[in-house]
């Protein structure tokens, strides 16, 4: 008999995890958009140009360059930044006159010292297959030529976006203990070698790091809503005052299965699009969700 009950407990707890899985795959795949072309199978940023067309570009190891998909995911053009190198280009952003961001700050190992963004103009101006960008480096003061400890590795960088006239810099946290934290620091928009200014932090979550690490930014075209990225989730950021993107209203939007989800960007203010890298024939995809339809857990409201 108590073979019998064990057997059946066994039997419904494989039945719960098999729906639980099968949710979490449907909640993400439902909102599957495009399959991307496998030559940006490491796809790492997207940015739409003043045409509205999706331009994406690959993580490091490729060529320095951006390519625009077509609507079927497939890529129509591409671009080469002569003047540039893929280090480990990680996001891409764009500014209120549409120049667009290239992120070259990857910094797994936290050995970099200086790190590169390239300003390209939109890439609509862009008649060829080639433009030369304006070279913006930064380093993060704290990194002083000492070894950084374990509690303290949280200068890897995924994500950014463009605000008035500066770029603010979100860390993908490596500290050990993970501690959850996402550092914001702050540098110019312009041809420069900037110390990066720490002017704020945000707490994800702490469970699993591959699960909080914040992988993308972006900024509705109204500049009124930010978007932060994880392998599971959207966090999204509402009612803030200038530049203190935490000192409104909190949300977070769960995006179901885990899969290396690595760019996100507006395409108005109520839709967003986010890819995945594909892995062992999983992800690859563009996604789109509409901020007026999904489910939005409140984590905070701002206060009154």
């Amino acid at each position: 008999m108590l073979k019998k009950s064990l057997y059946s407990l066994i039997t419904v707890a494989i039945f719960a995890v098999a729906i639980i899985i099968s949710m979490s795959i449907y909640t993400l795949y439902s909102k599957k958009q495009i399959s991307v072309d496998p030559k940006l199978k490491e796809i790492s940023g997207i940015e739409f140009d003043k045409f509205n067309r999706l331009w994406a570009i690959n993580d490091g190891g490729d060529d320095p360059k951006l390519y625009r998909l077509n609507e079927d995911g497939s890529i129509a053009k591409e671009v080469l930044v002569t003047n540039a190198k893929n280090i480990d280009w990680e996001d891409m952003t764009q500014n209120d006159f549409g120049h667009f961001f290239l992120g070259d700050f990857g910094n797994n190992k936290q050995e970099r010292k200086w790190l590169t963004i390239y300003k390209i103009e939109n890439p609509i101006d862009i008649k060829g297959h080639t433009t030369e960008a304006e070279i913006i480096k930064f380093t993060y003061p704290e990194l002083d030529g000492n070894p950084v400890t374990p509690d303290k590795r949280n200068f890897d960088l995924e994500a950014f976006v463009a605000f008035g006239r500066h770029l603010y810099l979100f860390t993908k946290n490596r500290t050990e203990p993970f501690d959850g934290i996402t550092n914001v620091y702050k540098v110019g928009d312009h041809a420069a070698n900037f110390d990066a200014e720490l002017i704020d932090s945000f707490k994800t979550c702490t469970t699993m790091e591959k699960l909080c690490w914040i992988t993308s930014a972006a900024l509705s075209p109204n500049r009124s809503k930010l978007v932060l990225l994880d392998s599971t989730s959207i966090w999204l950021f509402e009612n803030f005052t200038e530049d203190k993107f935490f000192s409104g209203d909190v949300s977070i939007i769960d995006l179901g299965i885990v899969t290396q989800k690595e760019a996100i960007t507006f395409y108005d203010e109520n839709t967003l699009i986010f890819t995945d890298e594909e892995f062992k024939g999983i992800g690859g995809n563009a996604y789109v969700i509409k901020l007026d339809e999904v489910t939005k857990k409140v984590i905070r409201k701002a206060p009154k």
